[in-house]
């Protein structure tokens, strides 16, 4: 992790604000806050984040507007913050393509914990080689650009779907469980939900297959997990 990540930090409460900001700002981070969903676009647009911890719940703007205007932009990765309980929010944010969630009340050393792993991904994938492209009838992925293309048309993925595409792709017909993937890919020792990696799975699915219903590359191995098949 570089020492001068920057991390923009989106809450209406400024007190999660500031305890999240002093914890982030200990571990090295360079960090930017706002409170509101406004404020938040002309942050991110005016220092560019490394990473951004997002709350769904806030005014003028909300969240998921919020996302959807940063995602537009660039594909910096996002951390949604949200109420707990509220599973809806979180599958949206992650049909929509958040790297990661924390449910309110939360640890501030878990969200820094969060980052950190988010980061590290993002910046050393590592399940190839850097310049070694894997190839698959059509399917291209290549680690040390970070790019996808289906015949020959680069697709956009968020930073954790490249991620675990990447991780599969690399190790072909090897079954993964959901929580394997949550433990190669999310670093989660906190509180995994194996949901998350069945909204990737599907995003990715709609992406890179030509028809998701009747996957060629991802397919679901019923009661074990997930395999790519090249």
């Amino acid at each position: 992790m570089s020492p001068s990540a920057r991390v923009l930090v989106v809450d209406d409460e400024s007190i999660v604000r500031d305890v999240l900001a002093r914890y982030l700002t200990r571990d090295g981070y360079e960090v930017e806050t706002a409170g509101d969903g406004e404020a938040a676009i002309a942050a991110y647009r005016e220092r560019r984040p490394d990473i951004v911890l997002l709350d769904l719940m806030l005014p003028r703007i909300d969240g998921f507007e919020v996302f959807r205007r940063i995602r537009a932009e660039a594909q910096s990765p996002v951390i949604m913050l949200t109420a707990r309980g509220a599973e809806t929010e979180r599958i949206v944010g992650l049909e929509m393509g958040a790297d990661d969630y924390v449910a309110k009340p939360f640890s501030p050393s878990e969200v820094v914990a969060r980052v950190r792993a988010v980061l590290r991904r993002v910046r050393s994938p590592g399940a190839a080689t850097p310049d070694e492209s894997l190839r698959f009838d059509g399917l291209e992925v290549d680690p040390r650009a970070r790019e996808v293309r289906v015949e020959g048309r680069v697709v956009g993925l968020t930073p954790k779907e490249f991620d675990l595409l990447n991780l599969m792709a690399s190790q072909p017909r090897r079954v993964f469980s959901r929580w394997q993937l949550l433990d190669e890919l999310w670093d989660v020792a906190f509180e995994g939900d194996p949901s998350t990696v069945t909204v990737h799975i599907r995003r990715l699915r709609e992406k890179i297959e030509a028809d998701p219903s009747q996957p060629r590359h991802l397919l679901t191995v019923f009661g074990s997990g997930y395999r790519f098949v090249p």
